[in-house]
């Protein structure tokens, strides 16, 4: 329990006790996915809402977003991982008539199917093993408001009809209970995978998709927005140094052009990342190249022939990528296409 255990069941146990035991670490899931909504209220609007992009593609994407905020029309955000879709998704509630009520985010691949759709539609007392209380589910909690369904392309196909008749006639079923309840409830969803072809392939419904698919926003990945770099990197160290009580006067010249060089494969998540550790780090006002992760430094000390730079920098900033954008070490692992053991050993090879 020391080492960040939040429960443990002694032997010899049950099918049962194991479930419950899953159920109380839900119940926490929870409460930290509450506290963490409300420290971003409390922190302000982050930056990259903020932000006034010089990117074309960002600049439509953010239009749209702003023109569908005041519709309750459904709302699918296309873009890679790390992209910033959810931050885009909360933007897109506190546009809208809907921004004093309640916004919650639903991990789609973060839950099997029974607990998601006990997570989403409820489930009452005695509906399954380990069910020892009613919960009345997210889409009761945010009657009124927002809920955001991110990664929707791993919703169970099981699961699949009871969206989407949620979506057409605003009514569910609780687990357990036959009484059919009805909630004003708006749905955005988000997606790094090509929903077409997981139509094609039969893994996703085709009216579904059509259904989510009311209005579609792409965000474009951070390597393709070098206008906004800059700004964007200086905004959210101010933004980090609020949090942290620092006060920075910004970049060296160093480590901005050896971030501007970088390829962010974990686009906006991995770049709070870097600029959150070296707010931390730091013990300047300026953020210097030596404050950043080894890659970038080595990069930037051994530019080998024209632009070209050692494998191992490349091996390197792409894991450092992966595990930002990727939410455990298992699917980091299975996105490198490498065993967890091999992955322990590259972290401590490079340090990370």
């Amino acid at each position: 329990m020391r080492r960040g255990a939040t429960d443990y069941i002694p032997k010899p146990f049950t099918p049962a006790q194991v479930l419950l035991a899953v159920r109380k670490v839900e119940e926490v899931r929870t409460l930290e996915q509450s506290v963490s909504a409300l420290r971003e209220d409390l922190e302000g609007t982050t930056p990259e809402v903020r932000f006034s992009s010089d990117s074309p593609a960002m600049q439509r994407a953010m239009e749209i977003a702003r023109q569908a905020a005041p519709t309750d029309a459904a709302v699918l955000l296309r873009g890679e991982s790390g992209t910033g879709k959810t931050v885009l998704a909360r933007a897109i509630h506190g546009w809208s008539r809907r921004s004093g009520k309640p916004f919650a985010v639903v991990s789609c691949p973060s839950l099997p199917t029974e607990l998601l759709t006990s997570e989403l539609f409820g489930h009452v007392k005695g509906a399954f093993t380990g069910a020892i209380r009613d919960n009345p589910g997210r889409i009761a909690a945010c009657e009124g408001g927002t809920l955001f369904l991110d990664e929707i392309g791993d919703l169970p196909i099981t699961l699949q009809p009871k969206l989407l008749r949620f979506l057409q006639d605003q009514e569910y079923e609780r687990l357990g209970d036959p009484t059919t309840r009805k909630a004003d409830v708006r749905v955005i969803t988000a997606t790094n995978r090509d929903l077409e072809e997981e139509v094609r392939t039969g893994r996703f419904r085709e009216d579904l998709f059509y259904r989510l698919n009311v209005i579609q926003i792409e965000i474009p990945p951070l390597r393709d927005r070098p206008q906004d770099f800059e700004a964007l990197a200086t905004q959210l160290l101010a933004f980090y140094g609020r949090i942290h009580h620092r006060s920075f006067a910004g970049f060296t010249e160093d480590a901005m052009q050896a971030m501007k060089h970088h390829a962010w494969p974990g686009n906006l998540r991995e770049l709070r990342n870097v600029i959150e550790r070296a707010s931390i780090l730091c013990r300047s006002d300026r953020i210097g190249v030596e404050y950043l992760p080894g890659a970038f430094s080595r990069a930037k000390a051994n530019p080998a022939v024209g632009n070209m730079v050692s494998l191992e920098t490349i091996e390197e900033a792409h894991i450092r990528g992966v595990l930002a954008s990727t939410g455990s070490l298992q699917e980091a692992a299975g996105v490198l296409g490498i065993d967890q053991a091999t992955l322990w050993r590259r972290r401590k090879q490079y340090g990370i």
